[in-house]
């Protein structure tokens, strides 16, 4: 299902990319342009290495004009989904699951605000959601913090909730 790892990887509208014509993408450049989006306006959509080989080999394919997708509507990914059992997921979660990824790999979300083609950050982290595990993570590097930047002594919290002791020094 090429259609769906393109989603995965380059976060578009499903209206953008099911209208997505071949003359809208730079294969050389590695970028696809969308003149309009639902937004208003144009914005250019960079294809990473695994987004690049789908389409270059559903370009090889013969599939080199017109428009990319030849189904207008996902019906096909509907019934995927129904088939496996999967409750309330369509194709819109695949751009939550973008943006996700994308937060979860550190990418700032000014960067993934950019990325998506939204004008409100508000609306990027709405889509950005951090998986369990990620929180959980995150909340693990509290156990080792320093007093202040220029301290070379880790303070270890303990997990019975007592206070913060020195282990040791860190060497510089």
């Amino acid at each position: 299902m090429p259609e769906v790892e393109i989603a995965l990887m380059t976060g578009m509208r499903m209206s953008e990319q099911l209208t997505l014509e071949w003359e809208e993408i730079d294969l050389d450049e590695g970028t696809i342009h969308l003149s309009k989006t639902k937004n208003g306006s144009g914005r250019f959509v960079r294809l990473n290495s695994r987004a690049l080989a789908v389409l270059t080999m559903m370009h090889k394919r013969g599939l080199g004009h017109g428009r990319v997708s030849p189904a207008k509507r996902p019906d096909w990914f509907r019934e995927a989904v129904r088939t496996a059992g999967i409750k309330d997921f369509t194709w819109h979660c695949l751009r939550h699951t973008f943006a996700s990824r994308l937060i979860m790999a550190g990418v700032d979300l000014r960067t993934v605000q950019e990325l998506m083609g939204h004008k409100s950050i508000t609306m990027t982290a709405r889509n950005a959601h951090l998986s369990p595990e990620h929180r959980a993570a995150a909340l693990e590097k509290l156990m080792f913090v320093k007093c202040h930047q220029n301290c070379h002594r880790v303070f270890r919290t303990s997990r019975d909730g007592g206070s913060c002791s020195a282990v040791r020094c860190l060497p510089r």
